[in-house]
């Protein structure tokens, strides 16, 4: 699978990729489901903020701020007061004869005074308030984000531009003196009084504002229009292979179990990415980039003594090398070295039966690549502990340290030439490319369900 056919599968999942990120050409909100992303997302809100403000319009009305705020309106009004031996403004005549005549008649100090004075918190400068309150508290929230060099940063909001907007709305004399909008503000009314306000910058506000109200409420196109223009994508394709086994993953389950997911987003410091819990005590929990360490979970390969069997290290070697020779018909392969991330899914049948799928994600169509992966899918399984105990295998008694032959999974880039099916597949492990997994993943996840 291509760049572009991974991107496709990746419409409303990418909303939880919040890391190194890459705006793409390509159309990534096909096939939206708004209706559910609110109650599937934990960090919804922010989520979709952190997108609004990203977008082009956006910007653009956040570059011209330090030019167009000079031209805030305000609303002059005359408040007349009542003064005795002083005089504070101009002085309303007509008032203050009434006044005299309606108190004491004989008094000359009461006078009446008139001051003019500046309102701010015109229904304009609400809207205009809220808008501005919402891009500043994104910022401040995504703030973890900000101080990375991720791409999306600094595409669009570069430092100097993230610095005028808190200069703005921290030290700007006009800006800080107009009030703090009411939860419930701005009203319709006041929407449609920016909207047709004689000013651009009020006008464009409404118009930000309300595409923002839409967001919130489930609008289709406006959220297809929203991701198409500024989903946050990985700008490798190793991850982007990672994140589409990953969603698969999820969806499959969700179809095999007929329940949904809760999400997390996407973190370099958090590992639990999503949830489904079923009846009684069942439940199932996917981990992404490391191991799932919060529940206990760790790949500590520990040297095993002499023995006169194999030791679990030389069983991933001769296995790994098993696998490899069984899925080529060409056995010319060597190894290689590295590890990348990989994909846990724990499944929680009862509090004291659990089982595992370890998947291991390869972009690539190299040998010695695969050869390599299937060597680390086998490390993993091999060396999975709950608790400090292995999970699979017992040197003393058991040396099936791969489970069953279903808890282990490579997923590999398409290859031009004949492998052998899922089901000729007899080994300690299963390897599937990327295209297969629409068709065949469910095969894999059924086994342990």
């Amino acid at each position: 699978m291509d760049r572009a056919e991974l991107l496709e599968h990746l419409t409303e999942d990418i909303l939880a990729y919040v890391m190194h990120g890459a705006f793409p050409e390509n159309d990534l909100a096909a096939a939206l489901k708004p209706d559910a992303l609110d109650e599937r997302f934990t960090e919804y809100e922010l989520l979709l903020n952190l997108h609004f403000i990203l977008t082009p319009e956006l910007i653009e009305f956040v570059e011209t701020l330090p030019r167009r705020v000079r031209t805030l309106n305000t609303e002059t009004e005359s408040v007349a007061r009542r003064r005795r031996g002083t005089i504070d403004g101009k002085i309303n005549w007509a008032a203050t004869i009434k006044q005299r005549y309606a108190q004491n008649p004989g008094d000359r100090s009461v006078f009446v005074c008139e001051n003019r004075t500046e309102d701010y918190d015109t229904a304009e400068n609400l809207v205009f308030k809220r808008l501005i309150a919402i891009i500043y508290d994104t910022l401040r929230e995504a703030e973890e984000y900000l101080r990375k060099d991720y791409a999306w940063v600094n595409e669009r909001w570069n430092a100097p531009l993230i610095n005028n907007l808190r200069r703005i709305v921290e030290q700007n004399v006009h800006v800080r003196r107009i009030r703090d909008p009411h939860a419930y503000e701005p009203t319709d009314r006041m929407l449609n009084t920016a909207s047709e306000s004689r000013h651009e910058i009020y006008r464009d506000a409404a118009s930000l504002l309300k595409t923002h109200r839409k967001l919130f409420a489930g609008d289709r196109e406006q959220l297809t229009s929203l991701l198409a223009e500024t989903a946050i994508t990985p700008d490798d394709d190793e991850t982007l292979l990672e994140l589409f086994v990953l969603f698969r993953c999820i969806a499959t389950l969700e179809a095999l179990q007929d329940t949904t997911t809760q999400f997390e987003t996407i973190k370099t410091d958090r590992q639990e990415i999503a949830r489904l819990e079923g009846q009684d005590e069942s439940e199932i929990v996917v981990y992404h980039d490391n191991s799932a360490r919060d529940r206990n979970l760790s790949f500590r390969p520990v040297p095993d003594e002499s023995k006169r069997h194999l030791s679990r290290t030389e069983k991933v070697h001769t296995t790994g090398a098993a696998v490899a020779n069984d899925y080529f018909t060409n056995r010319d392969l060597r190894t290689h070295t590295g590890r990348p991330d990989l994909i846990v899914i724990e499944i929680k049948h009862t509090a004291d039966d659990r089982d595992y799928l370890i998947t291991e994600v390869k972009n690539s169509t190299n040998r010695k690549t695969i050869q390599q992966g299937i060597k680390e899918t086998l490390e993993y399984l091999a060396f999975l502990r709950d608790d400090g105990s292995f999970v699979y295998g017992d040197e003393a008694h058991n040396e099936d340290y791969f489970g069953d032959g279903w808890n282990g999974l490579l997923v590999i880039q398409d290859l031009a030439e004949e492998t052998a099916a899922l089901d000729e597949q007899d080994g300690q492990m299963k390897i599937l490319q990327a295209s297969e997994l629409e068709s065949q993943l469910s095969d894999v996840l059924a086994q342990l369900l």
